[in-house]
């Protein structure tokens, strides 16, 4: 290699010349990595430049400008302002390109007002919904809060005028649910005006399609479900733009919209204005259907109109549980449809029930309720009942495959309004009546130790006007509270099917449609849990001559024969009322016995227990069987005594030969009961005109405390009844016409001479003695003249029936007119009174009596 080529590109043009000094106009010209002769090559050679090498660089040094131009040149302007415009150029694409497209695309989004006007689905077509939207389109500036955005804006806006885009198609998904597509919109060619103010209508038809069915149920069911808080839209499109004839390019587009549930179009309020449900016979088939038609109103709020066509749908009913699948009950088709904005919209469907679907009366596992049964518990207790809707997957002609698979997917829960049958009951009455006592050796809890009613049942209900099926009543039972003016008096319970049948009565001009229904109910357990409301029952009964009505409510079971079978329905509520007639007039005769048969079973020293039979007539229409009642006797409102019953049956009108049992114990009265006792026991036996009252009490009716203490409230005070004395009634008349007596003395025999006298005496008791201690007795004539005294202390005994006393020694009061006048009536009779003390001895029981005579016939001897 020479030497001039290893030399260095800037150098000096010699090596062994002295540096030259460089001038002021050749200062640029000097390299700006000048070389010396010290100065090393990288790769350490000191070689000599080459003569021509170094001569070429010489002349091109010698032509570089130098760093200071002379004073007499120019300013080349050209340069200046193509710099200056290169410059602004750059800066206008910097700010178009980055500032303003920004500033603008904020200003379009807080600006841009979209106001519906109406939309309408034109028609519904085999892919999809075709639909004609209107809407006013513009810019409003003021809506535009940042002053920067809103002048860009609003002069971006201004110089593009007009704003239009090519026919478009933009998918909707769910970014919720894994991007599902829920839908496509075919947009035609748009052009707006841009410019801030003015306002363009939007008129154009768009095709709807719908995306993956899965996303339209699944947002539609967590709506319908409650469960959906917020709806997340992604809309993608790639939209072409132009303004005016400019085209502006293709611009892909990615927009979230987010929506609010409650903010969401709501399902609007219907109305069921009409209700049917009848027979018709299944086409194909020689069988009947039950077939219900609806009629449902409600009111488009939306400016949404569309002619919607027949749509097939199920309808299922809840099973068991909540996770149970629903129970295909009916399939119905809706009638076209008209769907107006702000205008009512009526739908019209028709359902055919054919058969009964076994899970639907199938009794729920943990429970004694079908499905059926909860269903129609709701709905006759008039809550709302919810059925559920879902579209058929084999729609009927004319509705296209993409609707049909949306609508089978997507089931809607439709609250059926309730129908509370309250007062449907036209009449409820019981005849035939019979009520039985509890039994007072039946252990508590025990059914025979309640109260029970047997009769016949007669219903008679109104049917709804809008059922016209043939029904027939195989069966009932029910539980029932039972109610005297808004009170509950008790519970009656029929918890065995009892057998009923039915008979319809069709509607007339005047009259509604019937079902009256009959039954026979025996021994039916009636649980009074109010005494008190029973005392008010019987209070009106005895004494208002009035006919009380009870009110009643029950849940009824009932098992109904229909053209689909038999259904079985439980708790279906109804309120009605049973009237009971009044006692009647002759109320006197059931309360005032005859006694007779008198027979004592027990004495001690301070009671007697005694056993009688009685007749009475019973003036009421009803029955009753009486295992055991026991009821108190008082005197001026002193406990005497008590009366009871056993294994008694009485029936309406004459019963005879009742056995009935009485205590005769004074002393349950207290310290004052065995004066009253024997002041009632006196009068009683001289022909008083007694009265005895008849009390129940806690103890009166076994296991029913509460009706015991609540007829307590309601003292029936009666005659005393009238003993049947043999050898007549006893009955004399002694010429005042108020004035009849039973005599226990029949009559009597005075001997002059010998000043003794013998009495014939009637006892009232069948097989028992009664003996006389003590007799202190004084014979009157005409009410108070004197005829004579008798004293006499030695007992003797009055059997059964009649007898005569021993010779009773008399005191003749020889001075007195009495005396006189018995003395002429010698060998015949006149009519004496007396007035004695007598000691009466039966068994153990022993008392002390005054006795009060008028009339006694007195046949006068030598």
């Amino acid at each position: 290699m020479s030497d001039s080529e290893r030399s260095p590109l800037l150098s000096a043009t010699g090596k062994a010349k002295a540096p030259v000094q460089p001038s002021e106009e050749s200062f640029e010209s000097t390299p700006l990595l000048s070389g010396s002769d010290t100065t090393p090559r990288y790769d350490g050679e000191q070689d000599d430049v080459d003569n021509a090498d170094a001569a070429s660089i010489a002349s091109r040094a010698s032509n570089v400008p130098s760093i200071k131009p002379t004073k007499t040149k120019s300013i080349r302007w050209p340069s200046v302002i193509a710099v200056i415009i290169l410059s602004l150029f750059s800066l206008a694409v910097i700010v178009i390109a980055f500032v303003v497209p920004a500033a603008v695309e904020e200003y379009a989004k807080a600006a841009a007002v979209l106001e519906p006007t109406n939309l309408s689905l034109e028609s519904i077509t085999a892919n999809g919904v075709r639909a004609r939207i209107q809407a006013n389109f513009r810019l409003d500036g003021q809506r535009v809060k940042n002053d920067h955005v809103r002048r860009v804006g609003r002069a971006t806006t201004w110089l593009v005028r007009n704003l239009g885009t090519e026919e478009t198609k933009v998918n909707v998904y769910l970014p919720e649910h894994d991007n599902i597509l829920l839908g496509t919109a075919g947009l035609p060619p748009l052009t707006v005006s841009i410019v801030d103010g003015h306002n363009t209508a939007v008129d154009f038809v768009a095709d709807l399609i719908p995306g993956d069915a899965e996303a339209v149920r699944t947002l539609a069911n967590e709506w319908l479900e409650g469960r959906l808080d917020v709806v997340r839209l992604l809309g993608k499109t790639d939209i072409q733009v132009k303004a005016g004839f400019i085209p502006l390019g293709t611009h892909s587009i990615s927009e979230t919209l987010t929506f609010e549930a409650k903010k969401l179009p709501q399902v609007p309020e219907y109305n069921i204005t009409r209700l049917n449900i009848g027979e018709e016979p299944l086409p194909g088939h020689d069988k009947d259907a039950i077939a219900v038609e609806v009629s449902v109103q409600a009111f488009n709020n939306f400016p949404v109109s569309i002619d919607v066509p027949e749509i097939g749908f199920d309808v299922l009913i809840p099973g068991c549980d909540f996770n149970d699948p629903f129970i295909l009950v009916a399939a119905a088709v809706t009638s076209p449809v008209a769907v107006r904005p702000q205008a009512d919209v009526v739908v019209n469907a028709h359902g055919i029930v054919e058969e009964i679907p076994k899970p639907l009366t199938q009794i729920c596992p943990n429970s004694d309720s079908s499905p059926l049964d909860m269903f129609f518990k709701k709905y006759l207790g008039g809550e709302k009942a919810t059925v559920f809707v879902r579209g058929q997957k084999e729609a009927p002609s004319g509705t296209p495959e993409w609707l049909a698979e949306i609508l089978s997917s997507i089931t809607v829960p439709v609250p059926f309004p309730g129908r509370s049958f309250d007062n449907l009951i036209r009449n409820f009455s019981l005849t035939d009546v019979e009520f039985t006592l509890p039994d007072p050796y039946a252990e508590p809890g025990d059914p025979d130790a309640d109260l029970k009613v047997s009769g016949n049942i007669l219903v008679l209900a109104a049917l709804p006007s809008d059922m016209n099926v043939t029904l027939n009543v195989t069966q009932v039972r029910a539980d029932a509270d039972v109610f005297y003016q808004s009170e509950k008096l008790g519970e009656l319970n029929l918890p065995d099917w009892q057998k009923a049948n039915s008979t319809q009565l069709a509607a007339g001009k005047d009259q509604e449609a019937l079902i009256k229904i009959q039954s026979f109910i025996k021994d039916t357990p009636l649980n009074v849990t109010d005494g008190s409301v029973l005392a008010d029952v019987m209070q009106a009964l005895l004494f208002g001559g009035e006919e009380v009505v009870l009110g009643i409510k029950t849940l009824v079971e009932v098992r109904v024969q229909t053209i689909l079978g038999r259904l079985e329905l439980k708790g279906v509520p109804a309120e009605g009322k049973i009237p009971v007639k009044p006692m009647s007039k002759d109320l006197l005769g059931f309360v005032v016995p005859k006694v007779g048969g008198i027979e004592i079973i027990d004495t001690t020293l301070e009671s007697i227990t005694l056993k009688a039979i009685v007749n009475i007539t019973n003036p009421t229409p009803y029955s009753a069987y009486i295992p055991y009642i026991n009821i108190h006797l008082l005197s001026n409102g002193t406990t005497v005594g008590e009366a009871i019953a056993e294994e008694l049956h009485v029936t309406p009108g004459n019963n005879t030969n009742l056995v009935v049992s009485a205590v005769w114990n004074p002393s349950m009265g207290g310290k004052h009961g065995r004066k009253q006792g024997r002041d009632l026991l006196s009068q009683y036996i001289s022909g008083f005109n007694t009265t005895i009252t008849l009390r129940t009490h806690r103890d009166s009716i076994p296991w029913q405390p509460q009706i015991g203490e609540g007829l307590s409230q309601l003292n029936l005070t009666i005659s005393a009844p009238r003993l049947s004395l043999p050898g007549g009634d006893g009955d004399d008349d002694d010429g005042d016409d108020d004035q009849k007596q039973t005599h226990f003395i029949r009559d009597a025999i005075f001997h002059i001479f010998s000043s003794t006298a013998t009495f014939t005496l009637v006892s009232p008791l069948h097989r028992n003695t009664i003996y006389i201690d003590y007799v202190n007795a004084t014979a009157l004539y005409n009410h108070t003249e004197p005829v004579g005294r008798i004293e006499y202390s030695l007992p003797f005994a009055a059997p059964p029936g009649l007898s005569q006393t021993p010779k009773l020694p008399v005191e003749w009061s020889l001075d007195s007119v009495g005396y006189e006048r018995m003395k002429q009536a010698l060998g015949g009779q006149l009519k004496l009174d007396a007035r004695a003390t007598v000691s009466v001895r039966l068994g153990q029981w022993t008392e002390s009596i005054w006795y009060i005579g008028k009339g006694i016939g007195a046949t006068v001897k030598l």
